[in-house]
């Protein structure tokens, strides 16, 4: 057992990367596939565990939510991350980006919301608000009286192009009063956002809002988002903490050393690291297994872009030594794998990356190229838990048909088409 830095009850000892690693993917519930069906209260219980659950529309495969739950969940209806939102299980807000967050978490996100003023989405909001706010009062007063919304009701007078800055001015008050804390999103209709008085959605949150929460000083609400943010990621350095949850300025070590000695957190050597790893008092037990070598690997899925494990580029470079970008937003030209490339993960470790496009109505996932990663090699293990990974989400997705294009290295596309063949048959 081996030495901590922080609670003297801890297990005492230096963790490999590769024990690191598996702590990380164990409170991020990657480390293991699922070992039962889904169940609804599985959607809720997740976001719980990620404290975030980013919100993104590109639809080139599934949305990115409905992604980062397969990714944990397996085979599950999308349908029940909708009716989570609508029963007020999860709420949405401005966290790490547009996330959905778990409903005990929506007073700290009310009460912190002064605190994300430079944020782009809240200097469109004083924007909106001071050019438009005649218009922008009457729109609400329109939801109060009447009730929700989407942007779609409204006509477009414009001929604007799709995108952000391209929205029609009813899209802009409605996320305007959205960032300010006025509307809430009390559902979603075909992804599309449903507006509706703060009050309304709020009164029907489950667990209801705590009042405790919302009254917390600037100091209190910090702290909790340290401690969740190192909850969710298993073991982290102080540097990597603000990001999860966007915090200014960032997290030093300084700041942390109340936390150790409350026992809340926990620190820890990590071999190859200049300096501790944290982790919280919560995973005292995991971190003893991981410690002990007792914390194995054996899940290979796809994941998303914006999956809170590889989110943070320089995290997951020295986590994980995978050097990722999100590409979609790349001009072409300028793009070394693609449009929307997914990692690889297998069994604890991010093994390659495929560029994937659903054709919905051919019911056709395409995996347009797929790499891996230098020094990977395509052993049998490795080329039927990726076949099983690309027919799981395939067949989830309601794109049975996998079709391959090319490899990197090129003598993995016999043997992975050999075993997607050999998945499709296991049914």
């Amino acid at each position: 057992m081996a030495r901590t830095l922080g609670k003297p009850s801890a297990p005492a000892g230096v963790l490999s990367v590769n024990q690191a690693r598996c702590l990380q993917l164990a409170a991020q519930g990657l480390l293991q596939p699922p070992r039962r069906r889904a169940k609804r209260t599985d959607v809720p219980a997740i976001v719980e565990r990620m404290r975030l659950l980013q919100i993104d529309t590109i639809h080139v495969v599934a949305r990115s939510p409905y992604l980062v739950l397969h990714a944990r969940l397996g085979d599950y209806p999308p349908e029940w991350l909708d009716e989570a939102l609508e029963r007020g299980r999860l709420a949405e807000c401005w966290a790490h980006e547009a996330c959905f967050v778990p409903a005990s978490d929506v007073a700290l996100h009310r009460a912190w919301r002064g605190q994300r003023d430079g944020h782009w989405a809240h200097r469109h909001a004083r924007r909106m608000r001071d050019e438009h706010a005649a218009d922008m009062d009457a729109l609400l007063a329109h939801i109060r009286a009447n009730g929700p919304v989407r942007a779609a009701d409204f006509e477009r007078s414009d001929r604007g192009a799709s995108g952000w800055w391209e929205w029609k001015l009813e899209k802009r008050w409605l996320e305007a009063w959205f960032a300010s804390g006025e509307l809430m999103v009390a559902r979603r209709d075909r992804f599309q956002r449903v507006y509706d008085m703060a009050e309304r959605v709020l009164a029907r949150l489950n667990p209801p809002l705590d009042a405790a929460d919302a009254g917390l000083s600037h100091e209190d609400l910090r702290r909790r988002f340290i401690l969740d943010s190192v909850r969710a990621l298993g073991v982290a350095r102080a540097r990597w903490i603000a990001d999860y949850y966007r915090l200014k300025p960032g997290v030093t070590t300084r700041e942390l050393q109340p936390l150790l000695a409350s026992g809340e957190l926990l620190a820890v050597e990590v071999a190859g690291w200049t300096e501790p790893g944290y982790v919280h008092a919560d995973h005292a037990a995991m971190l003893a297994k991981a410690c002990a070598g007792r914390l194995r690997a054996t899940h290979t899925a796809l994941l998303s872009p914006f999956d809170p494990l590889v989110w943070d580029r320089a995290r997951l470079l020295a986590m994980f030594d995978f050097d990722y970008r999100i590409e979609c937003y790349v001009p072409a030209p300028k793009r070394q794998y693609g449009y929307y490339v997914l990692p690889i993960l297998h069994r604890g470790r991010l093994a390659g990356r495929l560029d994937a496009k659903a054709h919905r109505a051919e019911g056709v996932f395409e995996v347009k190229s797929l790499y891996l990663e230098e020094g990977v090699e395509p052993d049998s293990r490795l080329v039927a838990d990726l076949a099983m990974a690309i027919t799981r989400t395939a067949r989830w997705h309601e794109t049975p048909q996998v079709r391959l294009g090319r490899c990197r290295p090129a003598a993995l596309a016999p043997l992975l088409r050999a075993a997607l063949r050999d998945a499709a048959e296991i049914g």
